[in-house]
């Protein structure tokens, strides 16, 4: 192609394969960053045609617009490189390979055959809590197996529940199971042990239903035996894993707050011009911290002044009348969140963790949620894995909701997965996903 654009302009051809190399590679990781911040990664992702398509547009969009930001500032990246022709190619192929994808995707033979042992109130939570098609695109049930030592008569339902008249591995094998999920409600009782270890070593998974559901819904969920948290892996976090978190955290903060600082201060002219000069530019609220320590949160203000001034902590609703105009657009580009890289910067907050919550919320929540206040053995942070996974959360069952999946986050700490928050969140900002 490049060739070919040099012989249509009359140009020399002079470029060397490794710097078509380099440039290429330059294009696709930036593509692929884009998609990923666009959520187009996700399994999970639950868009028809055209939110995909939308999602593709802004992503081909924010690519292009980087690479041409890289090939400016790098300048060994020459733009000799045909750049609207790779474009408008990477679109294609990228259609092409989604619709592909979509096509092949929810074929139940080409997903791992799955079959639960137990047709109890434990393994009514899959159909209950992973009842949607996208849902279940890793995995294919093949039957609910009622235990007879389980003794009691509430199953599934006949279409998807049996009980077996043959050894559970000849079943799984005549059937292709690739994996078993113990999903009985008293295991010490029921569980067949020498036929799950006949399966185990015959080459068949055997896992239990907590870990199931981590895998599959990326969150703990908190209805499975929560005492599994305690006696699985996870929950590492050593000196050196700090190190590097604060390390990153200063430096980004340190980029950020340079990058930002304009529209930090356009947006505190807008907040000072709507209220005439009259009330504070920035919203100090009280909020808990690593290990429950308190810290004073600052954002740009967005309600009126005094909007508490009965004293009586709420939650944020939709539509919120205390909003002021100037507010409701800062909350929905999220330009109110970001004195709070000053957190991070001093230390109070992190970039990836579980969103602070205030003293008053966090006092109910722990009595009334178990295992919330292990939410506070990490750093809070300005945004999190419960933010991109869960809309916002304004009641005590949202909150339920949001600390399985920060206890997943905390469980599965690493950079890695701080980087795919950090990216996703891209996507929570651009769709304005949650804005209260």
């Amino acid at each position: 192609a490049i060739g070919l654009r040099s012989f249509i302009e009359g140009e020399p051809y002079y470029a060397n394969f490794s710097d078509h190399v380099r440039v290429s590679v330059v294009f696709v990781v930036i593509m692929i960053l884009s998609l990923v911040a666009m959520g187009l990664y996700h399994r999970q992702l639950r868009e028809g045609v055209s939110g995909m398509l939308i999602r593709l547009a802004v992503a081909l969009v924010a690519g292009v617009l980087l690479t041409k930001l890289a090939f400016l500032t790098f300048r060994g990246l020459d733009v000799y490189f045909p750049f609207t022709l790779a474009a408008a190619f990477s679109a294609i192929g990228i259609v092409l390979s989604r619709w592909l994808f979509l096509s092949l995707v929810d074929l139940e033979r080409i997903k791992r055959q799955v079959l639960v042992l137990g047709t109890g109130k434990s393994a009514a939570l899959i159909d209950n809590r992973l009842r949607r098609r996208t849902d279940r695109r890793g995995f294919h049930i093949v039957d609910y197996i009622h235990v007879l030592s389980e003794g009691s008569t509430e199953t599934l339902g006949p279409a998807n529940s049996i009980t077996l008249n043959e050894p559970l591995i000849r079943y799984a094998r005549r059937r292709r199971v690739d994996e078993i999920v113990v999903a009985l409600d008293e295991r010490r009782k029921e569980l067949p042990i020498s036929e799950l270890l006949d399966c185990k070593l015959g080459g068949i998974a055997v896992i239990e239903l907590a870990t199931f559901f981590e895998r599959e819904a990326s969150r703990i969920e908190l209805d499975v035996r929560a005492s599994w948290i305690v006696f699985s892996d996870g929950f590492r976090r050593g000196a050196l894993v700090r190190a590097i978190k604060r390390f990153f955290d200063l430096f980004i903060s340190s980029v950020l707050i340079i990058l930002t600082l304009p529209l930090m201060l356009l947006t505190a002219a807008a907040i000072s011009i709507e209220s005439k000069g009259r009330g504070p530019l920035f919203y100090r609220q009280m909020r808990m911290g690593e290990e429950g320590k308190p810290f004073k949160l600052m954002k740009f203000r967005s309600m009126v002044e005094n909007a508490e001034k009965d004293g009586i902590a709420r939650w944020a609703q939709r539509n919120d009348s205390r909003v002021t105009k100037v507010g409701a657009f800062i909350r929905r580009t999220r330009l109110d969140e970001l004195p709070q890289l000053w957190n991070v910067l001093y230390g109070d907050m992190s970039f990836v963790g579980p969103r602070p919550e205030r003293p008053e919320f966090v006092c109910n929540l722990q009595k009334n949620i178990p295992y919330y206040q292990e939410r506070l053995r990490v750093k809070p942070g300005m945004t999190g894995w419960a933010q991109i996974c869960y809309p916002y959360g304004a009641s005590e069952k949202d909150a339920f909701a949001k600390l399985e999946f920060d206890l997943y986050y905390v469980k599965n700490y690493s950079i890695f997965l701080d980087l795919t928050i950090l990216l996703r969140t891209a996507e929570v900002v651009l769709l304005g996903k949650g804005v209260r």
